[in-house]
């Protein structure tokens, strides 16, 4: 008896020896792959980057050696990850959960080097851009399957990226998901907006027959919430790719409407009384621009007789992009043009040099020396590309179909300025209305931070926002044009309306300005609670803003901030957290 148990323990010994050293031998193995796969990764993760900036640069001799390189790096690690070891090591209790997610940032990486970047490379990015003077709507169609078939890819790889738990990885493999997401986000909006363009560029161009738009100035110098008052505006005209200029205006020509030119719906009007269907520089009070564009195209209409298909706006900062791609240009009437100077000239300059009526003669022909030298013959389209892809972006250029069919396509796509009433991913608005009608927005500088906060019991979570204006106007020596009538006091204080939106269908908590509880007006728009703060920031000063918002049900991901486009851009951050449910 002793003797049977001697040996069944001798084999118990025995087995557990093996077993020991089989998963000791294991985690040597899955450790080795797991030291090649994040090398692999490093690499293809630089690549993509590359590739990314390449293929919107244009630089189609090197983004095909990238390519090269990057598929070689994303199918290692792709290997590396996809052995019988790895897949063991991912049932482990302890490194399971960052072995499958460093397996599937693989996969996503090795995906986007294998369908997606390829596609984009032989589409050619740059037939998006017109020509010598005109866009082959031939050729954008010719590609617009191809470039559709690549932005599904990327929101595929993306929604795959979304299913990854994060609640339990370690900090390195969480922040390389993170940071992949992101990446990928930046990529899905560079597809995105090449696959709408290709869809919609050719009929908008007149490839179908003979369109007119209205192309509107966006002025930031007095804040408006899609970006600026709008000024100047230009009557173009598109046919068989060729677009032109057939006339000019500004918002004064227009003067203003008794009675309004809309009925507004209740809740727009208790936010905005009916200022934005009366007076011209007050269409965009609102921050959905469809609602502006509208209104804006029914004043021309009933002042010169011209029906238009669109309308499309841009700002000086945009405008300071395509220069940079463009090159100086020349202006009648006024100081020369460039990429480094044109913010400052038609914001800050004009108001101290010109009077009211030369200063809309200049931005109408600023405005026209622009676009003529983007349809020149020897513009470089990647060039341009690089700069429309950065307004889009920043929310720079926006525009609005009245076909309802194409206004389809452009969905809730930044470009389209639309403020939409459902979401996946929660969004906070911060938009600016100048208070005084001064020209002081020139000097304004934002910064905003949005932080994740604790989850609610019905999924729902709390946000908290930190938003600082600081003012760098002088104490003195500004025009009566650029201070404008002014209140009482002190004129040369920047006095904003700041409306502050919560996620769809979400609710602002709180709010205080600079740490004390803020009185607030408010009301809803497209199904968010809006909350209106009145700062006033006094010249070298700072003023701070701190909201609590809650997010709507059924939103998930890293939450999203949509500002008012600013003559300084915006310096932001999001401080992510885990999901509610994980």
């Amino acid at each position: 008896m002793r003797r049977r148990t001697r040996t069944r323990i001798r084999r118990t010994l025995l087995a557990g020896l093996v077993v020991g050293s089989l998963l000791l031998a294991g985690a040597g193995w899955v450790g080795f792959r797991g030291w090649q796969a994040r090398s692999h990764l490093l690499n293809a993760a630089g690549l993509a980057r590359e590739l990314s900036a390449q293929i919107v640069g244009g630089d189609t001799a090197r983004a095909q050696r990238t390519l090269a390189a990057l598929q070689e790096q994303a199918g290692a690690a792709r290997d590396a990850t996809g052995d019988p070891g790895w897949r063991l090591g991912q049932r482990s209790p302890y490194a399971g959960d960052d072995l499958g997610a460093v397996r599937q940032i693989a996969v996503a990486i090795d995906d986007l080097a294998r369908r997606a970047f390829p596609t984009l490379l032989r589409a050619d990015l740059a037939t998006l851009v017109p020509k010598e003077g005109r866009l082959d709507v031939g050729r954008l169609r010719a590609v617009s399957p191809e470039l559709t078939d690549v932005n599904a890819a990327v929101r595929e790889t993306r929604t795959r990226l979304d299913a990854v738990p994060t609640a339990n990885l370690v900090g390195q493999v969480r922040t390389a998901l993170t940071e992949l997401r992101a990446e990928i986000d930046r990529l899905a909006g560079l597809t995105g907006a090449a696959d709408q363009g290709a869809r919609v560029l050719p009929s908008l161009l007149g490839a179908d027959g003979r369109r007119t738009y209205l192309l509107v100035s966006q002025n930031p110098a007095e804040l408006r919430a899609t970006g600026g008052m709008f000024g100047a505006y230009a009557v173009i005209r598109a046919d068989g790719g060729r677009v032109e200029i057939v006339t000019q205006g500004s918002a004064v020509d227009l003067s203003q409407f008794d009675p309004p030119v809309a009925t507004l719906p209740d809740e727009t009007r208790r936010l905005y009384t009916d200022l934005p269907a009366i007076y011209p520089a007050d269409v965009n009070l609102t921050p959905h621009f469809p609602t502006a564009a509208k209104l804006y195209r029914e004043m021309v209409r009933l002042r010169t007789g011209t029906t238009v298909d669109g309308v499309l706006a841009v700002d000086p900062v945009a405008l300071s992009y395509l220069l940079a791609a463009t090159g100086p240009v020349t202006v009648p009437g006024g100081p020369r043009l460039a990429a480094d100077t044109v913010v400052r000239t038609l914001l800050s300059d004009t108001y101290q040099t010109m009077g009211l009526k030369e200063q809309d003669a200049y931005y109408a022909a600023a405005a026209a020396a622009v676009f003529n030298a983007f349809l020149a013959a020897k513009v470089d389209q990647k060039a341009v590309l690089s700069a429309f892809d950065r307004s889009i972006t920043e929310r720079r250029i926006l525009f609005w179909s009245a076909r309802s069919e194409e206004q389809r396509i452009l969905g809730a796509s930044r470009v389209s300025g639309i403020l939409p009433e459902q979401e996946s991913t929660p969004t906070v608005g911060v938009f600016f209305n100048d208070g005084s009608g001064a020209k002081l927005g020139y000097y304004l500088s934002p910064t905003a931070t949005l932080t994740v906060g604790d989850c609610q019991d019905d999924g729902r979570r709390e946000l908290h926002l930190r938003l600082t204006l600081h003012s760098s106007a002088p104490t003195s020596g500004l025009t009566k044009s650029v201070l404008g009538a002014g209140k009482a006091g002190n004129p040369y204080i920047i006095r904003t309306l700041v409306y502050l939106f919560s996620p769809a269908g979400g609710a602002v908590l709180r709010a205080r300005l600079d740490g004390a509880a803020a009185a607030l007006g408010g009301g809803f728009e497209r199904r968010r609670q809006v909350a209106v703060a009145n700062v006033e920031v006094p010249p070298g000063a700072t003023r701070t803003v701190d909201v609590d918002v809650l997010t709507g049900r059924n939103t998930a991901g890293t939450p999203e901030l949509w500002l008012t486009p600013t003559a300084t851009p915006w310096t932001t951050q999001i401080v992510p957290a885990s999901s509610c449910n994980q």
